[in-house]
């Protein structure tokens, strides 16, 4: 809404609504805490500075000519160029960018960033926090992950403003399209980029110099074998098993960590080889020579060379006394190869199959036979190749499907928060966004139950909430709108789950300033909501609500009265006065007396006639430092402004600056909006050097977030000259 919260977002200019997304039953109050509080705000991956990747290769066999190629492109003084590693899944490319970045941190003298590029969440926090690790502020991370400022934009900046060469390198960037979108790849003179991708299509990569990476000569195949598993056999029996494998790297290391790993009746080499003849009609090695080798990566699919391996480590693990070690695998197959936090396994079950009390050694012989493996970090994590889990998931039985589905949704819903604070976010819960996306993607290839599929359905709802609430609407909006696509793949658009994810594409589309999008999909919304849900259904009332702040912001004031009228009204009949929903419903139904257009009209004065008993039943109910009271406070206050009662809303405007300035940063928007406000309340006061400390305090937080160009900041500076002329003025009286 325009008013307090000055939501009118003009060209490039972006919206943060001072009192939408205040759907909180349960408040926990954290008084700010300088020695903490920055900590606290941030909510990315621990490190941009390590890779993630768990266990590096013993030696890199092959890729001799690649290597030297990318030696040379990070020596001292080369930059602008970027180089796109592909193949298919499995061949080692991740490995080479591991090899590179070490000898470009230890050797080259480079500063090395890593971001996994998989999905745009991971992708948009990781560029983020390069962008903090080469000196962008607080201030400048939060208008960026609010989508106030472009943050593609701000990472550049200060990557091209780096005072230490770099290589930046862009894993997994299996979805060319999530980096063009976003105007993630670029290149710079202060660094070189190197992606990793099985995506060759050279269209994807304007500008850039394609390294291919294949399956390994036989030699160097046999060579990964004897360096994992050295006392297994002699290097022609590691060929011979190499060939079995396709001389696909990923299936070398699956059988390589699993020989190295036997202990009390140890396999050879020729063993293995024996066993894998036993399930192998068609010889895997004859798979790649049929394909041509320079279009590999668009034929081969290396699940053929998996499932033998990986399925021998499992029958091994049955016959040393875990046999819960297949469940557990094919459990997390239900979800994505990026890192995962393991207390997401805290109580993983599947009936007599697997208790919890064996959870923890089947992990330990997934891990020992390289199967997954442990990545280190802040939040202790496990993964496990996406190749390996798709050969997994695609072989699991179908009467098994439903059960282990229902229990990743299970495991998700326990650790995801149903209602999560507005603010920084546990990091745990933003690194789920791959495997809740994973998952509601394998139900639906797997064609399971509704139920499943809304139970997923429920997992991104709730991951949604807690992105959008963490303050990056950017990537709120892509999740749910991937998740949109998804659910409806299974699910009717009308469905509550549908409905509820909907909702949250609308919110995000408003938050970003595109209140075209965002009003048009609230009407469609609150269509599909009554004719299914019916006129009262919490749906219903929540698409009411919220679009009447598009509706503002595109001058169309007058529409939005009634709407949050019906809400307030059925709010009090099904929940009572002061239910916490319905306290929201009446904070917004005061904020629209803020309105500019509603200057004068009876109605305002009939909305700002319902303020004191709102704060009464806001400070009984929920107390007077609850973010919903601050907000009924400042909306309160807005309106008095507005209806140019200055005297009336001073003392509303400093409690919502004083209870705001306890739970945020100095720079966070609540707590800039409550600065604008009080602002302009003082200025009409006559008390110009109070006014002016606000607004001196208001311009330096804009520059900081928003910059010198953006319409909110010379908004604030034209006020702040206007309150200085004004002050000037009357000293000179």
């Amino acid at each position: 809404m325009s008013g307090p919260n000055e939501a009118r977002a003009d060209g490039y200019g972006r919206v943060y609504q001072a009192s939408g997304d205040q759907h909180i039953v349960e408040h926990h109050h954290h008084v700010r805490d300088e020695h903490h509080h920055h900590a606290r705000e941030w909510s990315g991956p621990d490190s941009v500075r390590h890779p993630s990747v768990g266990r590096a290769p013993v030696t890199l066999r092959d890729r001799v000519g690649e290597m030297d190629r990318l030696r040379a492109a990070v020596e001292p003084g080369v930059g602008n160029r970027v180089y796109v590693l592909h193949g298919l899944g499995g061949c080692g490319k991740t490995a080479v960018a591991y090899t590179l970045f070490r000898h470009a941190t230890e050797n080259a003298g480079r500063v090395g960033l890593w971001v996994n590029a998989s999905d745009p969440a991971s992708l948009r926090s990781g560029m983020l926090a390069v962008a903090a690790d080469r000196g962008a502020t607080d201030a400048e991370l939060t208008g960026a992950r609010g989508g106030l400022r472009p943050a593609a934009d701000l990472v550049w900046h200060y990557l091209d403003r780096s005072s230490e060469p770099w290589l930046l390198v862009l894993d997994n960037a299996d979805t060319p399209a999530i980096l063009r979108a976003g105007g993630w790849l670029r290149t710079s003179p202060a660094g070189i980029v190197v992606v990793t991708t099985r995506q060759a299509a050279t269209h994807w990569w304007p500008g850039a110099e394609l390294l291919q990476f294949g399956v390994l000569p036989r030699q160097d195949a046999a060579l990964v074998l004897q360096d994992i598993a050295p006392h297994a056999g002699t290097l022609d029996d590691a060929a011979e098993v190499a060939d079995r494998l396709g001389h696909l790297p990923l299936a070398l290391t699956l059988a390589g960590g699993f020989l190295a790993h036997q202990v009390i009746d140890p396999w050879t080499l020729a063993d293995y080889r024996h066993r894998l003849d036993v399930g192998i009609d068609t010889g895997p090695a004859d798979l790649v020579e049929a394909v041509d080798p320079v279009d590999a990566a668009s034929h081969f699919d290396p699940r053929h060379l998996l499932n033998r391996t990986w399925q021998l480590s499992l029958d091994s693990l049955t016959t040393q006394g875990l046999p819960e070690a297949t469940p557990l695998l094919r459990l997390l197959s239900c979800w994505a190869g990026d890192p995962l936090p393991l207390k997401l396994l805290a109580h993983a079950e599947l009936g007599t199959e697997l208790h919890g009390s064996r959870v923890e050694s089947a992990l330990r012989g997934l891990l020992d036979h390289s199967l997954t493996e442990l990545v280190p970090g802040q939040v202790r994590c496990l993964r496990v190749h996406g190749i390996l889990l798709d050969s997994v998931a695609h072989a699991t039985p179908d009467d098994q499907r439903e059960r282990l589905a229902t229990t990743a949704a299970r495991l998700l819903r326990a650790v995801l928060p149903e209602v999560p604070e507005r603010g920084a976010q546990d990091p745990a819960t933003l690194l789920l966004a791959p495997h809740v996306m994973a998952l509601l993607r394998r139900v639906t290839r797997w064609g399971t139950s509704s139920s499943t599929v809304e139970s997923a359905a429920d997992c991104a709802l709730r991951l949604i909430v807690a992105v959008h609430r963490s303050g990056d609407y950017a990537s709120a909006l892509t999740l749910a709108t991937d998740a949109v696509a998804l659910a409806t793949a299974a699910l009717p658009t009308d469905n509550a789950c549908v409905l509820g994810l909907r909702l949250r594409v609308g919110r995000a589309l408003f938050r970003l300033g595109r209140f075209e999008e965002s009003e048009a999909l609230y009407q469609e919304l609150r269509s599909d909501c009554e004719r299914a849900l019916g006129p009262d259904a919490p749906e219903t009332l929540e698409a009411c609500l919220k679009i009447g702040s598009p509706l503002a912001n595109l001058g169309r004031i007058q529409e939005v009265p009634p709407l949050r009228r019906r809400v307030v009204r059925v709010r009090e009949e099904t929940l009572g006065r002061r239910h916490p929903l319905t306290l929201m419903a009446r904070s917004a139904f005061l904020e629209i007396a803020a309105n500019p257009g509603m200057a004068g009209l009876p109605e305002q004065a009939e909305m700002i006639a319902t303020g004191p008993e709102l704060l009464a039943d806001c400070y009984r109910t929920l107390g007077e430092h609850h973010p919903l009271t601050l907000t009924a406070e400042l909306n309160f206050a807005a309106a008095l402004r507005c209806a140019s009662q200055h005297a009336e809303a001073l003392p509303h405007a400093l409690k919502a600056l004083a209870g705001y300035e306890q739970i945020f940063d100095p720079d966070y928007p609540l707590v800039l909006n409550t600065r604008h406000a009080l602002g302009r309340i003082l200025t009409a006061l006559g008390r110009h050097s109070e006014a002016v400390d606000q607004l001196e305090l208001l311009v330096a937080g804009r520059l900081r977030i928003l910059g010198p160009t953006h319409p909110w900041t010379r908004n604030a500076q034209d006020l702040l000259a206007e309150c200085l002329d004004a002050d000037t003025s009357t000293s000179t009286e």
